[in-house]
């Protein structure tokens, strides 16, 4: 798959049912599509297709890529349009910076989270192992995202879930950079198993001491890899 307008051919025709605007919405579908990778770094993206595909006005859409390039998920290069955005290795340490005072925050108060709330986090695990069953490294990689949206989600506030959307909708562009997911993803599916396992017996200050971990490992193992293709001595992932 090359990094074109021609991946929209690919992206499914969702519902657009939020009650928001419609510039939001068709923001939120994208932030999504970032989220479960099915947008890489690099893609561009076509206003004239993706207009078409969602049956929304251009003025809709610019409006949209406006809000996702305010997150940082988009950037306009002048004469050439508008492509999914390619991170850095600073990206990956600001994002982490942000991810550990949401995430940490949110397990270590949810000894009173709702029980649902805690179910979802297991629910995401239970996602992860059966994509991992079926040899789905990238499904592996999106059920990720929802564990670590599901840990944010404990705090019960909407603000944080929002915000928290957005970070993790740029950590699936990080992840692009890993040239091996099923290596990458493998190991903190199993760790993020004992997090739930701690939340579920009603351990906060275990679960939040390995998420604390987790977050350390994951970010040297990125920034890691971001530094090496920076210098040279790698070659970026091609779109997946």
């Amino acid at each position: 798959m090359t990094a074109t307008e021609d991946h929209i051919d690919r992206l499914p025709v969702p519902a657009l049912t939020r009650p928001t605007s419609q510039a939001e919405r068709v923001a939120e579908l994208l932030r999504a599509f970032v989220i479960d990778g099915e947008l890489t770094p690099g893609v561009r993206l076509s206003e004239e297709k993706l207009s078409r595909k969602y049956e929304v006005s251009r003025n809709t859409l610019r409006e949209a890529f406006r809000l996702l390039s305010r997150e940082r998920l988009l950037v306009h290069h002048m004469h050439r349009g508008v492509f999914v955005n390619r991170p850095t290795s600073e990206d990956v340490r600001d994002l982490f910076s942000a991810r550990r005072s949401l995430e940490l925050p949110a397990v270590r108060g949810a000894a009173e989270a709702p029980a649902e709330l805690v179910r979802a986090v297991g629910g995401a695990v239970d996602e992860g192992e059966r994509a991992r069953a079926r040899e789905d490294w990238w499904r592996m990689g999106s059920a990720n995202m929802r564990f670590h949206e599901a840990l944010a989600a404990l705090s019960g506030s909407a603000r944080v879930n929002e915000f928290m959307r957005q970070v993790l909708a740029e950590t699936r562009l990080v992840f692009h950079v890993m040239a091996a997911p099923r290596e990458f993803h493998d190991p903190y599916l199993k760790w993020n198993r004992r997090i739930h396992r701690e939340l579920a017996r009603g351990d906060v200050g275990a679960a939040a001491a390995e998420l604390s971990t987790y977050l350390d490992t994951s970010e040297q193992q990125l920034v890691t890899a971001f530094t090496e293709m920076e210098t040279g001595s790698r070659t970026p992932n091609p779109p997946a």
